[in-house]
């Protein structure tokens, strides 16, 4: 299989789970690979890993993702990319308490969110150069009764995990939807994907009644990631979704996402605090 022949894919969260089978797929595509991961020693072996696979080159970027600075830097060494093709935004996470990094961000908020949106914005210039190029931007069934706060948009008072990861699952929908119309005819699309409960290592850095809980719902309904892969190597890969953008889908198909993640109002706001807080885009 040679359909991604010649092409550079930037991807996020690479190492485990649906990550790294989007990887191996790509990459027995002829894609090349360009990781973004916080372990070096586990992105230096799928790295080799892919080259057997077949990808022509796969480099290694070390970036902690929920600290804007660290999305900065390693958003400049992906810059110096000849091309870039395909900007897969993948990397997440869940938890139990609340914690801030260092730079005073709510971690669901700044890995889940931000991310995306600091890295997808210091990259537009290269994927514009590169178009006809993709952003493809992983999100959730779980946005689904989520509604952003303003007043609170990093769950200062009332915090959950689960709350606070259904929100920034919808934040990733509504930036899919704003980023869109700002691409209009720069011969760049971004879409937004549900990949399926997937039975990965997700959850698994918190620790009691939140991860046994998350463990069962695991064994008892999650999809193995070669499924929950499929979604995501499609909008990367499928020549007939070429020309769509701002869209959500599932199993490879359009759905309609939640009232909430379809107001562009809320789209717009949200891009405004974002650029705020970041001081990109």
């Amino acid at each position: 299989m040679t359909a991604m022949a010649g092409r550079m894919v930037v991807l996020t969260g690479a190492t485990a789970g649906i990550g790294r089978v989007i990887c191996e797929r790509l990459a027995a595509m002829g894609a090349s690979l360009a990781l973004v991961a916080r372990d070096r020693t586990k992105a230096e072996s799928l790295a080799t890993d892919l080259r057997r696979c077949g990808a022509p080159t796969a480099s290694v970027h070390i970036a902690d993702l929920s600290r804007v600075s660290e999305v900065r830097r390693v958003a400049g060494e992906l810059a110096a990319l000849p091309h870039i093709d395909v900007l897969l935004n993948n990397a997440g996470a869940i938890f139990s308490r609340r914690t801030a990094t260092d730079e005073g961000f709510e971690r669901t908020f700044a890995l889940n969110h931000l991310a995306y949106f600091v890295l997808t914005n210091l990259l537009l210039a290269r994927l514009k150069a590169s178009a006809p190029a993709r952003v493809v931007n992983v999100a959730s069934e779980a946005h689904r009764g989520a509604k952003l706060d303003f007043a609170d948009l990093q769950t200062a008072h009332g915090y959950s995990g689960w709350l606070a990861y259904k929100r920034s699952k919808l934040c990733n929908i509504l930036f899919t939807r704003a980023l869109a119309r700002r691409l209009d005819d720069a011969g760049v699309t971004v879409n937004a994907l549900h990949p399926g409960f997937v039975a990965t290592e997700f959850g698994n850095n918190n620790g009691g009644i939140f991860r046994f809980g998350l463990g069962v719902a695991k064994r008892v309904m999650a999809i193995a990631p070669a499924e929950g892969a499929k979604t995501p190597v499609y909008l990367a890969s499928a020549p007939e979704v070429a020309l769509l953008s701002g869209l959500y889908f599932d199993k490879c198909a359009a759905r309609e996402p939640s009232a909430a993640a379809q107001d562009d109002r809320s789209a717009e706001a949200l891009w405004r605090e974002s650029a705020r807080l970041t001081g990109v885009g």
